[in-house]
Parts: structure tokens; sequence; C-alpha cells
């Protein structure tokens, strides 16, 4: 399995020929989607999910499937039968590749706005990516797709979650909102500079790959 690393919270994962791209939204460069099998998405929110570039994909590639929650489909008239309608505890396979569903509610950013519903999902039992939460996977898994800063975390809890979750490694993702200079600091925070996570930190650029094994 081999991940690729694109904007914001946007990655690649190809495992056996098959290629699936995760939350390809407003901060991600459309390229991210050249080839994919099946693109999954997390959450409604704009910086995972692009709704007109998504269905000029569709469009262009009549093989594309779509898994995504139920607040996303239904912004997907006319291609409906071309997407999943996935939730916690489903499990689903794209050309041999186990993806099981974890999570419901997105994290709260604030108490006066009101929470969309967020899944995650876990790629043949041992690479995650919560979407806008910390969902804490079923069992440690050998990579987690962390996600470094947002409006809804602060840094001793992207540290907890890592723990809590236990990961041998972290690779950071969801790291648009920071500065250059903001996400040098998270990452030493969460890295082997801060208090310690228990966990490997792989920290990728955008378009660079990690293979898994």
């Amino acid at each position: 399995m081999r991940i690729t690393k694109f904007g914001h919270a946007c990655v690649r994962v190809e495992h056996g020929g098959t290629t699936v791209v995760v939350d390809p939204g407003s901060f991600t460069d459309p390229a991210a989607l050249a080839g994919a099998d099946a693109v999954l998405i997390t959450h409604e929110h704009m910086d995972h999910f692009e709704e007109s570039r998504l269905r000029a994909v569709l469009a262009a590639d009549p093989a594309l499937r779509v898994w995504t929650n139920r607040a996303v489909a239904d912004r997907l008239e006319g291609v409906a039968q071309r997407v999943g309608v996935v939730g916690e505890g489903d499990a689903f396979e794209i050309g041999g590749l186990g993806v099981s569903v974890h999570g419901e509610w997105h994290a709260e950013i604030h108490r006066d706005i009101p929470r969309v519903r967020n899944i995650g999902f876990l790629f043949d039992g041992r690479l995650f990516h919560p979407g806008d939460a910390f969902t804490v996977p079923p069992h440690a898994v050998d990579t987690l797709l962390l996600p470094l800063a947002a409006p809804w975390s602060k840094a001793s809890e992207v540290i907890d979650y890592v723990r809590e979750a236990g990961p041998r490694r972290a690779v950071p993702v969801h790291e648009a909102v920071l500065s250059p200079i903001g996400f040098a600091v998270q990452t030493r925070l969460v890295g082997p500079e801060g208090p310690g996570t228990g966990a490997e930190l792989a920290v990728l650029g955008e378009g660079e790959s990690l293979d898994l094994g």
C-alpha cells in the first residue's frame, strides 16, 4: 500500500492496482483525482468536498465511484447510482481493498455552530483517515492520517488523540490553516520534540508518497 499526500486533507491510497482518493476538497490540486477508481468523502465541508470538481470528474470517467455519507450523497443528485451511502459500522471493498467506516459526527467548532455528520475510513485494517474528528479506530492501526490543525482543535487534543488511537505512525494532514511557521511549531509538538505520542511522525510534502508495506 502506498499513500500520496495532496492538499490539506486529501490523500491518494494505492493498493494492488486500485487507486482511491480521500477528501479532494477546494484546497486540493485537481490532479489528485487523475486515474482514481473511487473517491471517498468524509463530510460536506468545502475543504473536503468540492462538488463541481467531483461532478466534472464523474462526467469524464463513467467507471468512477463515490462512497460518502448521506449529507454529501444528497448533493450529488443526478449521479446517485454511482454513489454509495455508508455510515458507522459499514464495510465495503474497492478492487479488493477493504474499507470499514467509523465515526458519526464532525468535531465541535463552537457550541453555536451546528455540527455536521462525519465518517472516517479504515483501509485494509491498517490505515485510518478520520476526517474532521478525533475518532478512535476500533484497534491500533499501523498508520493514522492525523488532522494536525483545525478551528475545532488545539495542540494538546492532537497529542492526546494520537496517544489514544495508538498508531505505529502518524502522518499529518489537514494543515492548510497553518502558516509555514505554524506548521513547524505544530509538527515539533506532535513529534519527538514534544511531550511524546508513542508514534513515529512521518511528514509528507505536497505530492510526496510513503510506502506502507
